[in-house]
């Protein structure tokens, strides 16, 4: 995982040399989004629980046969790893948000994840589907600025698991 600053710094220093003017223009931009960025973080974080239960709702809505018999959010146990998973990517956005990257996203939640639900039966169509939920759900509870800085990082896991 890496932010801004530590890849300018281990690019500098890999090429033995200080960071150009371009490099700390960079540094200069992220630092300015600090504020946002960490507004954002708590944002998500305080609203998990009302972001998650009205992104399952969305998907239960648009995706009944999920529910139904022989879907695979169907049964107690099955919703609430669907429950925790929104939970998770939720928390992995967060954590792109503050980093300011989707490096952070891919490297702690995303390698990987195909294969592990292909091998649970779960259709990637459907997680697909469940990310556009949990990514409309967090977005209404932003500001139109907010919500465009952190759209990006939804769309990331989405294209992802589309791929």
């Amino acid at each position: 995982m890496s932010s801004v600053v530590e890849q300018v710094i281990l690019k500098a220093d890999d090429e033995l040399r200080y960071p150009s003017s371009g490099e700390l223009n960079n540094i200069r931009a992220f630092l300015q989004t600090g504020e946002q960025r960490m507004r954002i973080a708590s944002t998500l974080a305080e609203s998990e629980k009302k972001i998650v239960d009205e992104a399952s709702k969305r998907l239960w809505q648009k995706r009944p046969d999920f529910i139904s018999p022989g879907g695979n959010a169907y049964g107690n146990r099955e919703r609430n790893q669907c429950l925790r998973d929104f939970r998770w990517y939720l928390r992995l956005v967060t954590y792109g948000v503050l980093a300011g990257d989707t490096e952070v996203i891919e490297k702690i939640g995303l390698v990987g994840v195909r294969e592990m639900y292909n091998s649970l039966d779960v259709p990637m169509p459907g997680m697909v589907e469940a990310m556009r939920s949990l990514k409309e759900a967090s977005l209404a509870l932003l500001s139109v600025e907010d919500a465009e800085a952190t759209a990006p990082y939804f769309d990331y896991i989405i294209q992802y698991m589309a791929g």
